[in-house]
């Protein structure tokens, strides 16, 4: 039998201001993951927009599989160096990775029907992006979301080469704007 451990009121309450104070922390310490993956796909997505609308490359798509690979390797990188891991990031580490397949997944099967995957895309990172978000309880995560969602929708009713530039401004209001301002947060 476990011998229980009596805190003082004042010991307890210690405690309690730690456990917020790393929980506040590690709360900002999302925004890293936000930027990196905003900046990498609105890149790739402005990228392909010029390449595919203003020359004639025929490979315009290459900018993605580049920059998420790269993109990938930093991602794997920073969450290994990480050394303490709370129920929180297990959580969203492991919600991420199942996108992750999902992404991957619409992206071979889109391909091989040759249709744009960015459709699909935009929802799954509407899905991931609202419940990370919830879980944050972090509201500009949860409008990212929203921004998202609408852009899925407004695709429907654009070109191929509209669609990827509508990704890439759905990408700076969902991920890149929410990730400054987790970066930037106070909680």
């Amino acid at each position: 039998m476990e011998k229980e451990t009596h805190l003082t009121p004042q010991q307890s309450l210690a405690l309690i201001t730690e456990v917020i104070s790393q929980t506040r922390e590690n709360i900002k310490s999302y925004s890293f993951v936000f930027l990196l993956w905003g900046w990498t796909l609105a890149t790739a997505s402005i990228l392909r927009f010029i390449l595919q609308t203003q020359t004639s490359f025929k490979l315009y798509f290459i900018p993605f599989p580049i920059l998420a690979g790269i993109a990938v390797l930093v991602t794997i990188f920073y969450h290994r160096r990480k050394i303490t891991e709370t129920y929180l990031d297990n959580f969203l580490k492991k919600l991420w990775m199942v996108l992750a397949l999902g992404f991957v997944s619409i992206v071979f099967v889109s391909v091989y029907q040759h249709i744009e995957p960015i459709t699909f895309t935009l929802v799954l990172a509407a899905i991931g992006t609202c419940v990370s978000g919830l879980i944050l309880k972090f509201r500009p995560l949860v409008l990212g979301s929203i921004c998202f969602f609408a852009a899925a929708i407004s695709c429907v009713f654009v070109t191929s080469e509209y669609q990827v530039l509508i990704n890439g401004i759905a990408i700076i209001f969902g991920y890149l704007i929410p990730g400054y301002l987790l970066k930037s947060s106070k909680e």
